[in-house]
């Protein structure tokens, strides 16, 4: 019966979605294009969560049926009443194709090829050999390791191109485990867990803290020092707790690793080509927007370079990870329907939170972010809360003592960096997930634990902050 309900839930549900009258829903309006929307999220939900078909398959389904029943482009019986306020407005299918080619997609391209490369010129074994060498031979001392030098890198360039490199590194430490080894989940889990958490100390570790500072000027005002004098130490107490929950969930079999990685760096000129041009992607990806690039720009350099000099042939492309490409894109793609048809907007303006206590105002703003992180873009969902909180901080005078605006906006920015509970929530949980060691369910132990003492976390930073009047 649990394995039929898996099939018929995912059509089921949103078949009575789009079935029921718009009278049936709790909102004051809502449009047939909004109301499709939902059925495609409950669709896209229900198979990520049930995986009925593959997850990647799920990705690819949501944009056929946006192009499909949602675009301008899409079956002319689903538009014919197009242009009207009950309808909605239609989305335009080269935007929902672009998703195939987000600039995100083209930075997952860039590590790609960078961890391909490294594995074909066994720089990610030397690597290896040369970071995990310091922390010891027992598992856990390893896992530290790794997840400690993950998160550092997160804190100032990519997380997804961070997650992609580590991965690549992580590599030859799995083949040490038995095969059955509960360990194994733990390594593959801790790369994704690190990059979520450590892109939350710099104000240009992640999106969301960016769009945060834009709302914190004036008397609100955090300078990139000052964000990371809480941001760090709270990484620190994340990635502890994280590393714990995983030797605890995913105990391994093996008292020790042998990490004698034997190696030597190859000094052929295809080799030092791989080394200098991996520095040096790092090396921009690190400096920020200080050359006039962004990350996405720099992830196309080693495409171009290794593509020309051969270092990647047309045999290596064939072991990208593209559905791990479909899989993002497909997120990508629900998020932009969540946004353009007002549906998202809708679900966060029907919630009013101005005639409820402070406190619960603050824990239902961090609890809704949280939910629409793991489901969206961490970036969108940011894009989406931050204006509404801002003026929510601003308006709503019993906040005030709890810090207002910036108390308000500092919790949702957090919260919308902890959403990691499913492959879609995060680029690197998909990447973690397509290394074929961590399922679904196991990834969303993981998030949820994480995610819920994460967001109860950040409000217990935010109490320390006012108490020593850093705001």
């Amino acid at each position: 019966m649990r394995i039929q309900a898996k099939y018929i839930l995912p059509i089921l549900i949103p078949l009575l979605v789009l079935l029921l009258p718009a009278s049936a829903f709790p909102f004051e309006t809502l449009t047939v294009m909004q109301q499709r929307a939902i059925a495609l999220f409950l669709l896209a939900a229900l198979c990520w969560v049930l995986e009925p078909i593959p997850i990647y398959a799920t990705s690819v389904v949501v944009i056929v049926l946006e192009l499909l029943f949602l675009s301008d482009k899409g079956l002319i019986w689903f538009r014919s009443n197009a242009g009207t306020a009950e309808f909605g407005d239609l989305l335009q299918y080269n935007t929902v194709m672009a998703t195939f080619a987000s600039p995100i997609i083209m930075l997952f391209l860039g590590g790609f090829f960078l961890a391909m490369a490294a594995t074909k010129y066994r720089l990610d074994i030397n690597l290896a050999r040369v970071f995990l060498k310091p922390f010891g031979n027992t598992p856990q001392m390893v896992m530290a390791g790794l997840m400690m030098i993950t998160a550092v890198f997160s804190m100032f360039m990519s997380n997804t191109a961070t997650t992609a490199m580590m991965l690549a590194i992580l590599t030859p430490i799995l083949a040490v485990f038995k095969p059955n080894d509960p360990g194994k989940i733990a390594f593959a889990l801790s790369i994704p867990v690190a990059a979520n958490i450590g892109g939350i100390g710099t104000p240009i570790g992640t999106p969301p803290n960016a769009i945060a500072l834009k709302y914190l000027t004036g008397d609100n005002l955090i300078t990139f020092g000052e964000w990371m004098a809480f941001g760090v130490p709270f990484v620190i107490v994340m990635l502890l707790l994280a590393w714990v929950l995983l030797c605890f969930l995913f105990p391994s079999d093996e008292n020790q690793i042998s990490l004698s990685i034997k190696g030597r760096f190859l000094k052929t000129p295809k080799a030092i080509t791989v080394y200098v041009t991996f520095a040096a992607t790092v090396l921009l990806w690190l400096m920020g927007s200080s050359h006039g690039m962004n990350s996405y720009t720099v992830a196309l350099i080693p495409v171009a370079v290794f593509s020309m000099t051969g270092i990647i042939n047309k045999e290596d492309l064939k072991k990208v990870s593209w559905d791990v490409l479909w899989l993002v894109s497909g997120g990508f793609a629900l998020g932009l329907a969540l946004d353009k048809t007002g549906l998202a907007a809708l679900l966060v303006n029907s919630i009013p939170f101005e005639n409820y206590a402070p406190e619960i105002v603050l824990l239902g703003a961090a609890a809704l972010c949280l939910l629409m992180a793991n489901f969206m873009s961490h970036t969108a969902t940011a894009n989406l809360l931050m204006p509404m909180m801002a003026a929510l901080g601003v308006s709503m005078v019993s906040l005030s003592p709890l810090g207002g605006e910036t108390t308000l906006i500092l919790v949702v920015t957090f919260a919308a960096s902890l959403g990691m509970s499913l492959p879609i929530s995060t680029p690197p949980n998909a990447l973690a997930h397509a290394t074929g060691h961590v399922n679904s369910n196991q990834m969303a132990k993981v998030g949820v634990i994480l995610g819920v003492v994460g967001v109860a976390l950040s409000f217990v930073m935010v109490w320390i902050l006012r108490m020593v009047e850093f705001f």
